[in-house]
């Protein structure tokens, strides 16, 4: 007979599959518009940002499946808490490419590119918080009690009033 465990440690193992599939997708996307934006010139500190959020992301990467391996709940538990990085990493990228767009509206093509990137980074980071909050329910048998704070405001965003 299965025991618990047994059963969450199958249903811990599709949804993670399914989080490492998506992310998957979000790379391959971003690879597109990467070719779009060839010949493209920098945006501000577009570059730089992205280049953070991704580092994060890569590092929460890395630990979550170090922690699935453990079936480290505080590991898992401290991921969930850097995807806020993430999150306000791209609230700053979004506010910053917005201005660009509106001063030079030859901007709103790449800045939109560029936005679609940091978008998949940030969901990227999402996933993988998901991924730390299966192993959290797989070692204790339940999802985390407390709501996790979404620093991500780009979806409230109606610019200044005037």
């Amino acid at each position: 007979q299965p025991m618990a465990v047994d059963l969450r440690r199958v249903v811990t193992a599709l949804k993670i599959t399914s989080s490492l599939e998506r992310i998957g997708d979000y790379a391959k996307n971003m690879g597109k518009r990467v070719e779009a934006l060839a010949e493209a010139d920098n945006i501000g500190g577009s570059a730089k940002l992205i280049e953070r959020m991704s580092e994060l992301v890569r590092e929460m990467m890395r630990d979550v499946l170090d922690a699935f391996i453990a079936r480290d709940t505080a590991m898992a538990y401290e991921i969930r808490e850097r995807d806020e990085q993430v999150d306000q990493l791209h609230n700053t990228m979004f506010r910053e490419l917005l201005t660009y767009m509106m001063e030079r509206p030859e901007n709103i093509t790449p800045c939109m590119h560029l936005l679609f990137i940091a978008k998949n980074v940030e969901r990227m980071g999402d996933h993988t918080t998901g991924i730390a909050e299966q192993i959290i329910y797989l070692v204790d048998g339940a999802l985390p009690g407390d709501e996790r704070h979404k620093s991500d405001e780009t979806s409230f965003y109606a610019g200044k009033k005037a």
